[in-house]
């Protein structure tokens, strides 16, 4: 017999439209980590990220029944895919956005090198001043505002971004410049800085 944990995204798929139910509860196992900690960066509401982690995977399994899936080799992506597209769809009923966090540590506006190895009053600072960028970046465009959270809170390389929302590399890039011009315009306005006080 074999065994399931060996098999591919793309086996499990198709071993699962031929009847075999446990694929899919492998293909579960195998990116639940992945997607809820997503889902949660993104609400950060626990029993809302179970909703819609289980509306996410209710929705894989509908569409692989239906042979929506014709993503070879990307389902993992499809899955993330999915899920944002119904974080989305919640915060557009609620009417607001969620407020996110980066933990990320490039060097960008989204965080400042003296940062690191902060005493506890620094870093309260610095999580008041993450605050003011996650509140800035969702005044931003749709579009550059998605760009923004899959570079920077999912951690997506800009080909994978260029793949996800179906455009080319060069146009992710260029959301992404003006997203960060908009948010250096918008921190002029606010006079925020990315210092302490």
């Amino acid at each position: 017999m074999t065994d399931l944990f060996n098999l591919s995204d793309e086996e499990l798929v198709r071993d699962f439209v031929s009847g075999n139910q446990k694929c899919f509860d492998v293909l579960i196992d195998r990116h639940k980590q992945k997607v809820f900690s997503y889902i949660f960066l993104m609400v950060r509401r626990e029993e809302l990220a179970e909703d819609i982690f289980q509306d996410a995977f209710l929705k894989v399994h509908f569409n692989i029944m239906r042979g929506k899936y014709a993503e070879s080799g990307r389902f993992a992506s499809w899955v993330m895919r999915i899920a944002h597209n119904l974080i989305i769809d919640h915060f557009r009923r609620q009417k607001h956005f969620p407020m996110v966090y980066n933990e990320d540590h490039a060097k960008d506006i989204f965080n400042h090198t003296q940062f690191s190895d902060a005493s506890i009053e620094e870093q309260l600072v610095h999580d008041e001043i993450l605050k003011d960028v996650a509140n800035l970046v969702e005044l931003l465009p749709d579009n550059q505002k998605e760009v923004v959270k899959m570079r920077h809170y999912m951690g997506l390389s800009f080909k994978e971004i260029a793949d996800e929302t179906n455009v080319s590399i060069n146009t992710a890039l260029g959301r992404m410049r003006y997203a960060l011009i908009n948010l250096r315009k918008m921190m002029e306005d606010k006079n925020l800085v990315l210092t302490e006080i």
